[in-house]
């Protein structure tokens, strides 16, 4: 009885979350923007995580979701290394879309966690 009643309250807490449009996809690894999935990834050095560049793609899919993907990707990043979602973008959401850093398929993105 206790494991139907976990499983139910699993159950209303995930649809919850779909209503409020959190973006939990457990078995593909990516989130939806603006509708569409995108594989993304922040790198920084080993010894200084603070600086960082994100790249996601595929960018044709919609660069307004690419945008968002990246920046979800940076506050990952910095809220895992320095317990902040505070960035200093050097090139970032603000950036103008014809200013942006796209090649290919890829968008890259770059900023510094403040601590």
């Amino acid at each position: 009885m206790g494991r139907v009643i976990g499983v139910l309250a699993l159950v209303l807490a995930l649809g919850a979350c779909d209503r409020l449009g959190l973006n939990l996809d457990f078995g593909r690894g990516d989130n939806t923007f603006d509708g569409q999935y995108f594989r993304g990834s922040a790198k920084s050095d080993a010894k200084t995580r603070q600086n960082f560049t994100v790249s996601i793609r595929p960018v044709s899919r919609s660069l307004k979701g690419a945008v968002q993907a990246a920046e979800y990707e940076a506050i990952s990043h910095c809220i895992k290394y320095y317990g902040t979602s505070d960035i200093a973008w050097t090139i970032g959401p603000d950036t103008p879309q014809d200013a942006l850093p796209i090649d290919g398929e890829t968008l890259t993105l770059a900023g510094t966690c403040e601590e």
